[in-house]
């Protein structure tokens, strides 16, 4: 079973959603945004995709600023308690499979996470091809490079 905590107002969270579905997989669908987190939810599934509460935070398009998240010392407690009270705080989509947990972004990350791949090619809604005709992923060039 693949479950993807999902923003539908998301363009990764949409571009994960799209992949797995376009796999083949019928996955489990929470929208967050609606239903909320719950402190052991949210502990869980950053325990299980080694995250931290600050690691996981959505510092734009998101009021972390203006809470004051992200003020250097404050405590992952804090930033937890503010994710609970706006669940938009959580950065997305995180994605539990059988193979782990993870927050795929970029959203080509998923992935790693299935056991099977979109027929290719296969692009993301922009059209940036992320599986080519031959099924390979495509590697995306570092841009330090």
């Amino acid at each position: 079973m693949i479950v993807i905590h999902h923003n539908p107002a998301c363009a990764t969270s949409r571009n994960v959603l799209q992949t797995i579905e376009a796999a083949g997989y019928a996955p489990v669908v929470v929208d967050y945004l609606t239903e909320g987190w719950t402190r052991p939810q949210l502990l869980g599934l950053f325990a299980a995709a080694g995250l931290t509460p600050r690691s996981a935070l959505r510092e734009t398009k998101s009021p972390a600023a203006e809470l004051g998240l992200l003020e250097p010392g404050i405590s992952a407690a804090r930033i937890l308690d503010a994710m609970l009270e706006h669940p938009v705080l959580v950065n997305r989509p995180i994605v539990c499979s059988p193979r782990g947990v993870r927050l795929c972004r970029p959203s080509e990350a998923v992935l790693d996470l299935l056991d099977r791949w979109p027929a290719g090619p296969f692009a993301k809604e922009d059209g940036e091809i992320i599986i080519n005709a031959d099924g390979q992923r495509v590697s995306v060039p570092d841009p330090g490079e």
